[in-house]
């Protein structure tokens, strides 16, 4: 069920709005292949009535089970949109669509979490990738260094023609 905001209930005072939405809800696309979508999306949004439109304002919490794209380990990560902030007009050329006196918040929602999304997660900054897995710590270097050398190496050896 998308999250619909009433506009009757708030002409009186302004609303706080809080709980979880399905993440079927967002609609944010199938799963990607390291960016997993399996937890609902909390929020905690303060409703105010301005004259012609709406201000909404809060915070989003979207827990992701994630693989590393260096070492393809899993790990959750947490995207947070911590000063969400939409103004919705009422009136005019730009106004919200209002059905049944509710506007549906969740295309707004939807936006700010496709733009946080982690597009090539990592499990920590200086995740070295597969090769620290596979030589286990220090060793990784030297195997990398080397693999770097012969590649050059390799290049090194090209005749080239001016």
């Amino acid at each position: 069920m998308p999250l619909l905001l009433n506009l009757r209930q708030l002409q009186t005072e302004p609303l706080e709005l809080s709980g979880e939405l399905p993440v079927a809800e967002l609609d944010l696309g199938g799963d990607d292949r390291v960016v997993h979508l399996s937890h609902p999306l909390a929020y905690e949004l303060s409703v105010t009535n301005l004259e012609d439109a709406v201000l909404v304002q809060g915070e989003l919490r979207l827990p992701l089970d994630c693989e590393c794209v260096r070492c393809l380990t899993r790990f959750t990560q947490e995207v947070e949109v911590p000063e969400f902030a939409v103004h919705l007009p009422l009136t005019g050329d730009d106004a919200v669509p209002v059905v049944d006196d509710c506007v549906d918040l969740t295309p707004f929602l939807r936006e700010d979490i496709l733009l946080t999304l982690p597009q090539h997660p990592l499990c920590k900054p200086d995740c070295r990738g597969l090769s620290q897995l596979a030589a286990g710590g220090a060793s990784g270097q030297t195997s990398q260094t080397n693999a770097g050398a012969s590649a050059w190496a390799a290049l090194n050896k090209l005749k080239l023609k001016d």
